[in-house]
């Protein structure tokens, strides 16, 4: 295939590519009656949902239902600087390849830091904004990000993606592209078309093939063993009942209760948060098997919740709130109850979102995530670059340490 046969373009809205057109490329592998969610799947067999997850790499933060939730919500819209620039690639009349990407006016909400970047080229006399951010917004989940139809050339459609956000740079007068959350593939991939690479970390959990609970509790230490298990006890200790919804299950007295709680502790955590109420009905309408929603009860209302999404082998943990604060209720809610999701349905990994050490003594341990940058200006580049090789050496250092100071037994610790 000759790349001259490929067309690119940058559209301002997901609304302008069918469903079935984003979804063929951004989850190739998932059966055509389950993209955009798996809600008429689960009508029919609930167990076949799982099935059809395991078959693919599916990922429900690149859907065409997750995506256009954000942009339809105005959650994610050139008003809150995030102006959709969506590159897609036709070979001839078909759609072959797109790339999420949006040109932003800033750089919150991608939980991959740049502002110093910003700062020191704006003090030197340069202009950082407008950039290209090719992610998923408020979403630190590794995924795709150059998505291709499955039976097209992947390697040449990929280089010509790579290849069209560099031009796509230029034609936006930006400063930079952005690639974050990558697969690490991609991010070898786009090394080798101009793009920085950068490293950091976050803390998944590993099943490893746990029956139940008590299994993974088995493999830790005793004083972490007995440490969750008391954080368990206290958590709900208050009359607190813990309800795991899905699909249908997912109200939408629900979603106001978690709105709520998101509203409060997102304002606390960053000033105003980013999403929308009507993002989490729109989700709940499009993709609802896709959705985990965790709540706590106590005295007849809900006081407590944690949102999740349901990927082929991963639970992706994203956003948490309460109105009521009690001992241990957050972990409870956000890491065991995911964990305990996760055994049940057979997936092989939680990805419990950005930062949080305290994590590791849950069981979540050090996992890289991977980005890819394109800086036009060469002065900028190469200080980047000087940084970046730092920056990696760091983050790999941290994790071995980190690693090392899981709560997991080791060879010939005593079990008690």
């Amino acid at each position: 295939m000759d790349s001259s046969e490929i067309s690119l373009e940058a559209v301002s809205s997901i609304s302008r590519i069918a469903a079935e057109d984003w979804d063929a490329c951004a989850n190739p592998a998932s059966p055509p009656d389950t993209i955009g969610g798996l809600d008429k799947l689960a009508s029919r067999d609930p167990a076949a949902v799982s099935c059809a997850r395991s078959a693919s790499r599916y990922n429900p933060f690149v859907s065409h239902a997750f995506l256009s939730a954000l942009e339809e919500s105005g959650s994610a819209c050139a008003r809150t600087g995030w102006g959709p620039r969506h590159l897609v690639a036709r070979l001839r009349d078909t759609i072959v390849g797109i790339v999420p990407c949006y040109l932003k006016s800033h750089s919150r909400g991608e939980y991959v830091f740049d502002r110093g970047w910003a700062d020191a080229f704006e003090r030197a006399g340069g202009r950082y904004y407008p950039k290209l951010q090719v992610s998923v917004p408020f979403t630190p989940a590794t995924g795709p990000r150059l998505l291709v139809r499955e039976n097209a050339d992947q390697e040449r459609i990929r280089s010509v993606l790579a290849n069209g956000l560099v031009a796509l740079c230029e034609l936006s007068e930006a400063s930079s592209v952005h690639v974050t959350f990558a697969r690490e593939a991609e991010w070898q991939h786009l090394a080798g078309h101009r793009f920085l690479q950068r490293t950091d970390q976050q803390f998944h959990w590993h099943n490893r093939d746990y029956q139940n609970f008590d299994d993974f509790l088995a493999t830790l230490n005793s004083r972490h063993r007995k440490a969750i298990k008391r954080e368990r006890r206290d958590a709900v200790a208050n009359g607190i009942t813990i309800h795991a919804l899905t699909g249908s299950d997912i109200t939408e007295e629900a979603w106001d209760a978690f709105f709520d709680f998101y509203m409060e502790t997102g304002s606390r955590k960053w000033g105003r948060p980013y999403l929308t109420r009507t993002f989490f009905s729109l989700i709940g309408e499009s993709m609802p098997e896709d959705v985990l929603l965790v709540m706590a009860r106590r005295s007849g209302r809900w006081i407590a919740g944690a949102i999740n999404f349901i990927g082929a082998d991963t639970l992706f943990g994203r956003n948490w709130g309460a109105v009521e604060h009690h001992p241990f209720l957050h972990f409870e809610v956000c890491y065991y109850q995911a964990i305990d999701f996760a055994i049940a349905r057979g997936l092989k990994t939680v990805e419990a979102g950005a930062q949080g050490e305290h994590k590791i003594a849950r069981g979540y341990l050090p996992q890289n995530t991977y980005s890819a940058h394109y800086i036009a200006d060469p002065g900028l580049r190469r200080a980047i670059s000087d940084y970046l090789k730092r920056e990696r050496a760091f983050v790999a250092e941290a994790a071995r340490e980190l690693t090392e100071a899981g709560p997991f037994r080791k060879t010939g610790d005593e079990e008690t």
